[in-house]
């Protein structure tokens, strides 16, 4: 399937191969590369190509928005579609596209939906790693002949010296996505590549133009790929509408302090949008720090009611042998490319999860992901339900 990729600089070549092929590929390999049409996944494709892999590529249709099949440069358009099958044609592979939106909308859309609606904060990219670019994707590309998938992502998959494998940090730290990927079991680990793990992100572009990729100096998508251009909100009012209505807001003792649109529309920690007007030169800025579903309110409060010592988690993963018991030590992640904290990870029956932070914490809320590193490699993770030093599962 694979065609001479384009020559690029060998010792470039040469340094950014060796930084990825610990995933001990077989002669009989086949990959099929997840293509979103940008600059990461056409130069995955390329690595790919380049060490001698039997390569095809791979891009996904994952939203039906019409407003999104016509925005230029989203990754669910139409102009990115055509970005990934000319680098294809560039690399001389062949360029499928499968049509995943009914999948995607079950999976990761209506889940982003009720999480919201729930007053959760959840991370809807962890979800679609999970259901969609890797199990799902994986299950579809058989179709064509591929054993395993690679993807764009700044993470490594190493060997763990006993025939598992490992998930780890990428070497860019600014780019790092090994916290979006932290739900990958051994199932999913062992037939994954991931080529950029161990570049920066500059030389990521530089190999690009030195391809002579159009995308070489493409923009980042930054939003959600359903959301596109708009406010998140704009679309929780939109497909919520019905689902939602407006409440009391209230302050740490009860008391009523105004009225809130819909719990849909606030996040823990959020600060602007409240309409609570400050009574004194001195009042301190309020918060919310805390959503109440059962009650249809919020509670707010100033920064030092933020801080939390602990959570409980449930649906626990472990991209390792999963632990039956005890204590793990490590350092733990509560967003996309926040700082971690020391923590130490309780393992409790049930897929279930108690983390206590060797220093508070602000903003921990029901809905986000943890992650426990041990260095750079991922030893758990699972999502959080109850925040606080006595909260139970």
């Amino acid at each position: 399937m694979t065609a001479t990729a384009p020559s690029m600089d060998l010792g470039l070549q040469a340094g950014v191969n060796s930084a990825w092929m610990g995933s001990a590929l077989g002669p009989d390999a086949v990959v099929a590369v997840a293509m979103s049409g940008g600059v990461d996944s056409s130069v995955a494709a390329a690595l790919c190509t380049t060490a001698g892999i039997d390569t095809v590529g791979v891009t996904m249709r994952l939203w039906a928005s019409e407003e999104m099949e016509q925005q230029e440069g989203g990754c669910c358009s139409a102009d990115a579609v055509e970005d990934a099958r000319r680098v294809c044609s560039r690399l001389g592979i062949p360029h499928y596209v499968l049509n995943m939106r009914d999948h995607f909308q079950q999976t990761v859309v209506e889940d982003f939906l009720s999480q919201y609606g729930s007053g959760r904060t959840p991370n809807p990219c962890i979800r679609c790693n999970e259901k969609v670019k890797f199990a799902e994707l994986l299950r579809r590309v058989e179709a064509v002949g591929a054993t395993h998938i690679a993807t764009g992502h700044y993470a490594r998959v190493t060997p763990d010296g006993t025939g598992g494998f490992q998930l780890r940090r990428g070497a860019d730290m600014r780019k790092d996505q090994s916290y979006t990927l932290y739900r990958c079991d051994q199932s999913l680990l062992r037939r994954t590549v991931l080529p950029l793990g161990g570049m920066e992100k500059s030389q990521v572009r530089r190999l690009a133009g030195e391809l002579g990729f159009g995308v070489a100096t493409k923009p980042d998508s930054q939003e959600l790929c359903f959301v596109g251009g708009s406010d998140h909100r704009a679309v929780l009012a939109r497909e919520l509408a019905g689902r939602f209505a407006e409440g009391p807001i209230e302050d740490l003792h009860g008391a009523v302090v105004g009225r809130h649109r819909g719990i849909p529309f606030y996040t823990v920690g959020q600060r602007q949008g409240l309409g609570i007007a400050v009574t004194s030169p001195d009042a301190e800025p309020l918060y919310v720090v805390d959503v109440i579903p059962a009650r249809n309110a919020l509670v707010v409060g100033p920064w030092h009611a933020l801080r939390s010592s602990g959570c409980n988690l449930s649906s626990c993963v472990y991209p390792e042998a999963p632990p039956t018991a005890g204590d793990i030590a490590g350092h733990a992640q509560l967003r996309a490319h926040a700082r971690v904290a020391a923590a130490v990870w309780h393992v409790l029956p049930g897929a279930r999860a108690r983390v206590d932070f060797e220093e508070p914490q602000i903003g921990v809320a029901p809905g986000q992901s943890l992650v426990l590193y041990d260095g750079d490699r991922v030893v758990a993770g699972g999502e959080v339900v109850a925040v606080g030093s006595e909260g139970t599962v």
